[in-house]
């Protein structure tokens, strides 16, 4: 499994940045992070489809899309983990997670999407997004492994 994260925004350094660095090098699944730097000048509804368009150019089209958005699905660690590897079995062999900027994800990026994920209902900076995510997938990994790092 290959992972990729597209993500509005910069994270450059810093504490979040080391420990979301820290979760990927845990995972056994090689993660790739790209940035996309956000547009403040063009109205919102542009803006969100500009950035749709350089998060979807960041990922292959084969590729299983998973959008996070405080109004998507809430899955516990297991049912994430039990998803994933449904994919894998399937053979698809590469997930790409997107990360929107202040305004959220594209409406029709959230439609095209294979799932549209929250990691729960509060709004975090997308910072610390991107660590809760590295830190989902190491879970996921482990609990398909059958490591006892996830206990009950």
């Amino acid at each position: 499994m290959r992972v990729t994260i597209a993500a509005v925004g910069r994270d450059r350094s810093g504490p979040a940045r080391e420990l979301f660095d820290e979760y990927c090098r845990r995972c056994p699944w090689p993660v790739r992070l790209h940035e996309v730097p956000p547009r403040a000048t063009a109205p919102p509804e542009r803006r969100l489809a500009e950035e749709a368009e350089r998060l979807v150019s960041q990922v292959s089209p084969s590729a299983v899309m998973i959008a996070l958005d405080e109004g998507g699905r809430d899955l516990t660690s297991r049912a994430l983990a039990a998803r994933i590897g449904a994919w894998q079995r399937r053979g698809r062999g590469e997930l790409a997670f997107l990360i929107g900027g202040p305004d959220g994800l594209d409406p029709a990026l959230r439609e095209r999407a294979d799932l549209v994920l929250a990691l729960g209902r509060m709004t975090w900076p997308h910072r610390l997004v991107r660590v809760l995510l590295a830190e989902q997938l190491y879970r996921a990994a482990t609990i398909l492994t059958g490591h006892p790092y996830h206990r009950d």
